[in-house]
């Protein structure tokens, strides 16, 4: 395929945010005394934080309350009462807490270290600026990447292909040479494909049908293709 420079997805792609998510709740419930269930409260609020995230990516919600209303709504479907202040509180020491917590996916290390013989890496994340480059390290991962492009520096999110064309500029890529990783099938497999980049869908849900990439259930099978 004549590939030179891989993109990769960071959050649900090399970097459990299930598990680590879950770790942090249970740290910060604990330590602020919220007497939920921390199973029940999950089972609310991964879907609800998805659904966030995917308005966040579509411009029709800020960051700020991204953070605040996929707490806010996680409590109010348990019907426990919390206080706006101690929502806000818990947005802004979970954002502080999550990179203490480094649960990679299957595998990732091995393959970025098989990769890292054959190619340049890079990093294209939504992901908060102020935390991605702190779980980079604390996960033992930065070093791989050559370039990190976060969506709050370029001013756009994936899949905008702004944010795409971006990244080729900055790690100096054609389209052609280049691929992109990641788990999810609109911002990052039909993103990066707008503008002709290869792709790999990593099916880390378990759960997307997709029959417009090469796709993947565990990292290490990224081999046969790279």
């Amino acid at each position: 395929m004549n590939i030179k420079h891989i993109f990769f997805d960071l959050d649900h792609t090399l970097w459990d945010f299930e598990t680590n998510s879950a770790k942090t709740f249970e740290f910060i419930f604990k330590d602020n005394n919220i007497n939920v269930n921390l199973d029940t409260f999950l089972e609310q609020y991964v879907p609800i934080n998805h659904q966030y995230w995917k308005l966040y990516r579509e411009e029709k919600v800020t960051k700020s309350v991204l953070r605040y209303k996929r707490l806010k709504d996680s409590f109010d479907s348990l019907n426990h009462p919390i206080s706006d202040k101690m929502i806000e509180h818990l947005a802004n020491v979970y954002i502080d807490n999550l990179p203490n917590y480094n649960a990679l996916f299957e595998g990732a290390v091995e393959l970025l270290n098989y990769l890292s013989t054959k190619y340049q890496m890079h990093i294209i994340t939504n992901g908060f600026e102020e935390v991605q480059i702190k779980k980079m390290k604390a996960s033992g991962v930065l070093h791989f990447f050559n370039q990190i492009i976060t969506s709050e520096s370029v001013g756009v999110k994936k899949p905008n292909p702004k944010i795409f064309n971006h990244a080729l500029n900055l790690a100096k890529a054609s389209v052609s040479q280049s691929m992109m990783i990641g788990d999810n099938l609109e911002a990052d497999i039909m993103g990066a494909q707008q503008i002709g980049m290869q792709t790999i869908f990593f099916n880390s849900h378990k759960n997307q049908e997709n029959q417009k990439s090469i796709t993947v259930d565990n990292l290490m099978e990224i081999k046969q293709y790279l």
